[in-house]
């Protein structure tokens, strides 16, 4: 069991550390960018939000798989597959989680407004320091509530984990396919355990939420006075 829990912490720890890198730049475009584009970017962007996982598992099964394209120009560096792999799993989580991280970042942007970004350009910051030193600070809620999402989603997937890792002891058994696992066992008693935890889980996913949302209406308030 320490063994479940601790591979399904570091899958979401990892999914959640490289999607707070990765979907920075493309939320702040998303959220800044002219680019008549922005509309199709964002669809892409939330489209596993109302994909069946299945179909999104089945179609990294075969993009990760043996015989895809990639998988071909990786086989010289002794890469022959990453379906069924920690590594593959790693790759789908950036995927599927990718919505829950992008979607409040990009919310956190737009929320910081034009006008402290044109008060730091008139005092010569550039484009750079502006992001640095102004944007990022005041989108600091928005990173709170797109580690708490994406850590959480990352937990809670099932479809995309057992399509694209099955349920390899040590390697791609995480806690959701742990349940589906005991269920097909009738081991009826460990479910429950499992179950409730991640159900105590996702109501503090919930609540930390809410008071992230309280505290940010608060601060946005002390800005506009």
């Amino acid at each position: 069991m320490v063994e479940v829990l601790w591979l399904t912490a570091k899958l979401a720890g990892i999914t959640t550390l490289l999607l707070l890198v990765l979907a920075t730049p493309l939320s702040w475009w998303l959220a800044r960018g002219r680019s008549s584009l922005r509309t199709v970017v964002t669809a892409v962007v939330a489209l596993p939000i109302v994909l069946p996982p299945t179909v999104l598992g089945f179609y990294l099964l075969i993009a990760l798989g043996p015989k895809s394209p990639l998988m071909i120009l990786l086989q010289p560096f002794g890469v022959r597959t990453l379906a069924f792999t920690f590594e593959g799993l790693v790759i789908g989580s950036l995927i599927y989680s990718l919505p829950f991280a992008a979607q409040p970042l990009r919310n956190a942007f737009l929320a910081v407004g034009d006008e402290p970004l044109e008060a730091a350009a008139t005092l010569g910051a550039s484009p750079w320091d502006r992001f640095w030193r102004v944007a990022l600070p005041l989108a600091l809620p928005g990173y709170v509530a797109a580690a708490i999402l994406t850590f959480a989603h990352t937990v809670g997937e099932f479809g995309v984990v057992m399509m694209l890792g099955g349920n390899i002891p040590g390697e791609t058994t995480v806690l959701s396919t742990e349940i589906y696992r005991l269920v097909e066992g009738l081991e009826w008693s460990q479910a429950h355990r499992l179950s409730l935890l991640l159900l105590v889980f996702a109501f503090a996913v919930l609540l930390a939420l809410l008071a992230l949302e309280s505290r940010s209406k608060v601060l946005l308030r002390a800005r506009s006075e």
